[in-house]
């Protein structure tokens, strides 16, 4: 499978999908522990691929996305952003309701 059919295919099959360094137990990087830290805070289960463990997704999600750093927060097929949005978001308390939606959706 291509390494784009393969991102597409993550992001459709999971509505709350968090691409990041490392796990959201054991973060391997700043950015992506606040990042994953607050998508725990908002109280549902979401799914990540640790970029790190997927030397051909880290090259070329930031083309696809058009996004160049991690982590980055994919919700409902769309990206939201990265930790400065993530954190942003939250603490003006929009992230909560995005995912709790999403969350929702998926759960039909």
């Amino acid at each position: 499978m291509e390494t784009i059919d393969k991102i597409k295919k993550q992001i459709e099959e999971n509505s709350v999908l968090l691409y990041m360094k490392g796990s959201p137990k054991l973060p391997s990087c700043g950015f992506s522990s606040q990042a994953a830290q607050a998508l725990m805070a908002c109280g549902e289960k979401f799914a990540y691929v640790d970029i790190l463990q997927n030397p051909d997704i880290r090259a070329e999600l930031p083309k696809y996305a058009h996004w160049p750093t991690f982590p980055q927060l994919w919700v409902d097929g769309e990206l939201v952003g990265g930790c400065d949005i993530i954190l942003e978001m939250f603490q003006k308390g929009e992230l909560q309701p995005l995912i709790k939606q999403a969350a929702e959706k998926s759960a039909e």
